[in-house]
């Protein structure tokens, strides 16, 4: 009976004690003023109080500060800061500048020859006797060992030596007419400054930092163009056999650069021509890419004294290429990129060319 009351008493006191803690925190908290009710500010793990990444999360109250040190509230598009310089850095030059001759005998003799070269004409040909006649459309790869002499780079007085150089020399000085490449029938004449635009690359403006971070002028940039980016020519011949002189003649109409075609990202797209230009002589304007060729001697890697020109290179048919269209069995005017396989496809230009061969080897008989 003892045990019981005691229990009772023990019980009775502890439920005072609770009553009595939890008048006084009512109280408490009936003090507090209103303004202190809000929760602080939790501190991140780098030592500010702010969010996880270490920037306050009032923005209006507290401008963000960068690695740098400096304020990051700046505009939003791409245009120049306001009262911050903008300087053009002038161009380096191209292999497309004017030639710059030498001030003193750059030989131990002097060399007048290819100043006073001309290439002989063409052999006539009468339309009745051209018995048998084809096209075919080529494409030079300079990448291969055999026509490395396309990208000679050397500068000598009638200018840098790739043969890209020497086109558009020759068509900026209006020596040779280049046309658009909408077709390779050279029906659209286009200006120098329109070839120019080709191979402008645009320019870019290119903010320039101080060691705070803060950006302390603009410089205005010209996209240089790399000569060496063009490693691929597109030619367009005409083979034709003359019953006259009983022979196969082969006369190139025509020569294209071909630029490769990449998106903004960088992945390839196609090879596109650039222009196309008129290789024989032109009794129209009085134009001869064959004669402005001829003025241009070709790299020699064994002999550098024993050098022929290009239009001899082109004569004597010393480059290496692939046929890419024919008018052999083609009713549908198509190249031969229908081929899958890039295998098979060479292996058809080498029928083509077959086909031409034998159609003279044909005409005889032993």
């Amino acid at each position: 009976m003892k045990i019981n009351n005691l229990s009772w008493l023990l019980f009775a006191s502890a439920l005072l004690l609770h009553v009595t803690a939890d008048a006084q925190q009512r109280r408490t908290s009936n003090r507090r003023p209103a303004q202190q009710a809000q929760p602080a500010q939790q501190t991140s793990g780098y030592g500010t109080q702010s969010s996880g990444y270490g920037t306050p999360a009032n923005t209006q109250q507290q401008a963000q500060q960068s690695a740098y040190g400096n304020n990051n509230q700046q505009q939003a598009s791409n245009q120049p800061q306001v009262n911050i310089p903008i300087v053009v850095v002038p161009s380096r030059g191209t292999a497309f500048d004017s030639v710059r001759p030498s001030q003193r005998p750059d030989a131990l003799f002097e060399r007048n020859l290819n100043k006073e070269r001309k290439p002989l004409a063409f052999e006539h040909i009468r339309e009745d006797d051209a018995v048998y006649r084809q096209r075919v459309w080529r494409e030079i790869d300079t990448r291969e060992k055999m026509n490395m002499a396309f990208r000679y780079a050397a500068d000598e007085d009638n200018g840098n030596q790739r043969f890209i150089s020497i086109l558009i020399n020759a068509i900026r000085d209006r020596k040779i007419t280049a046309f658009d490449p909408v077709d390779d029938r050279f029906t659209t004449p286009l200006t120098p400054e329109k070839v120019m635009e080709a191979f402008s690359g645009g320019v870019d403006t290119v903010p320039v930092y101080d060691l705070q971070g803060n950006i302390s002028k603009y410089e205005v940039r010209i996209k240089e163009f790399e000569p060496d980016s063009i490693y691929r020519y597109r030619i367009k011949e005409e083979w034709v056999f003359d019953k006259e002189s009983s022979r196969m003649f082969v006369r190139i109409l025509g020569i294209a650069p071909i630029k490769p075609i990449y998106t903004s990202t960088g992945q390839f797209l196609d090879m596109a021509p650039l222009f196309w230009v008129y290789y024989p002589d032109d009794p129209t304007s009085g134009q001869s890419l064959r004669q402005e060729l001829a003025k241009f001697e070709i790299y020699n890697a064994k002999n550098y004294g024993a050098r022929m020109t290009w239009e001899e290179y082109f004569e004597n048919r010393m480059f290496s290429s692939y046929i890419t269209k024919s008018t052999i069995d083609n009713p549908y005017d198509r190249t031969l990129r229908y081929i899958k396989d890039p295998i098979l496809r060479l292996l058809e230009g080498d029928n083509i060319k077959e086909k031409i061969f034998n159609y003279e080897q044909d005409l005889w008989s032993y």
